[in-house]
C-alpha cells in the first residue's frame, strides 16, 4: 500500500517544461504556444526572404531606392533573429544552459532596435514626398550610410547592455524607443497619405505611380500599426500588471507581435519586387 499511495503521489506531481521559464506560467501556456508559433513562422518563412530581400539589393548596382541602404539593414537584423529561434529553441526545450542565455538576450536586444531602420526607411520616403527640394540636395547615399552606422551603434550598445546587464536594465529605453519610433512613423506616414491625396484633389483618376506609391504607404502603415501598437499601448503601464500576467501573458503576446515583422516586412518588399528582374520598390 505504501508503494501505491508513493507512485499516486508522484503522478500528481508535474514539472513545467522549460520554455515556460517561471514555473508560474504552467496556468497560461496559450501565449507560449503562440509565441513558438511565431518563431517557427519566421525560421521557415522569414528567414530565406529577408536573404532575398538582400541578395537582390546588393545585386542592384544603379536606380535603386534611397531607402535601399536602410531596407538592407533591416533585412539583416531580421534574418539574423530569425536564424537565432534554432539557438533558443533548443536552449528553451533542451539545454537550458545560462550561458547561452546571454546570446538570447542580444538576440532580443537586436530585434527590440530594428524599429530604428524602419523609421530611418519612413523619414527618408516623408522627406522625399513632402520635401522633395530638401530631398535632391541629400540625396547622395554617404549621409544615409553615416545614419547607418550610427544606428549600429545603438544597436550593439544597447543589445550588449540587455545581454550583460539584464533584461530590466534596458525596460525603460526600450519602451521610449518603442513609444517614439512608432508616432514618428505613423506621422510620416499620414503626412504622405496627406500630400498624395492632395495632390489628385479634383481629378478624377490618380496617377498610376502616385497610385501605386499611395497603396505602399497604406501598406506600411497598416504593418506599423498591427505590429507596434500592442507595445505602445501596454510596456509603458508593465509595473501595473501582476507577475504572472506580465510574464506568462501580456509580454510574450507584445513581444510575439513585434516578431511578426520579420516575416510580414520582407514579403512586403518581395511583393515589390518586378517580374524576372526582381526590382524592390
Amino acid at each position: 500500500m505504501s508503494n501505491i499511495s508513493e507512485l499516486m503521489a508522484n503522478a500528481t506531481v508535474w514539472h513545467p517544461p522549460l520554455w515556460y521559464q517561471y514555473n508560474e506560467c504552467a496556468a497560461a501556456p496559450y501565449a507560449f504556444i503562440f509565441y513558438y508559433g511565431v518563431k517557427v513562422l519566421n525560421l521557415a518563412i522569414g528567414f530565406p526572404t529577408n536573404v532575398l530581400v538582400m541578395s537582390q539589393i546588393a545585386k542592384r548596382k544603379s536606380d535603386g531606392s534611397t531607402s535601399d541602404i536602410f531596407i538592407f539593414n533591416l533585412a539583416g537584423l531580421d534574418a539574423f533573429f530569425c536564424l537565432m529561434t534554432l539557438v533558443d529553441l533548443i536552449n528553451r526545450l533542451y539545454l537550458n544552459d545560462y550561458r547561452i542565455w546571454y546570446i538570447q538576450r542580444f538576440a532580443y536586444g537586436v530585434k527590440d532596435m530594428t524599429p530604428l531602420f524602419l523609421t530611418c526607411i519612413c523619414l527618408d520616403r516623408y522627406v522625399a514626398v513632402v520635401h522633395p527640394i530638401v530631398f535632391t540636395g541629400i540625396r547622395d547615399n554617404r549621409i544615409r550610410t553615416g545614419v547607418s552606422v550610427v544606428v549600429w551603434g545603438l544597436v550593439l550598445a544597447y543589445s550588449l547592455t540587455k545581454s550583460i546587464v539584464g533584461v530590466m536594465s534596458v525596460n525603460e529605453v526600450f519602451s521610449g524607443l518603442i513609444l517614439s519610433a512608432f508616432f514618428l512613423m505613423v506621422f510620416c506616414n499620414l503626412s504622405i497619405i496627406w500630400v498624395l491625396r492632395k495632390s489628385v484633389a479634383g481629378k478624377e483618376v490618380m496617377n498610376p505611380v502616385k497610385k501605386k506609391a499611395f497603396k505602399m504607404v497604406i501598406i506600411v502603415l497598416a504593418i506599423i500599426v498591427v505590429n507596434y501598437l500592442p507595445p505602445v499601448a501596454l510596456m509603458p503601464f508593465a509595473s501595473t500588471f501582476t507577475f504572472t500576467d506580465f510574464w506568462c501573458k501580456v509580454s510574450i503576446s507584445v513581444f510575439s507581435i513585434m516578431d511578426l515583422s520579420c516575416t510580414i516586412e520582407p514579403l512586403l518588399h518581395i511583393s515589390k519586387m518586378e517580374k524576372v528582374a526582381c526590382c524592390l520598390f
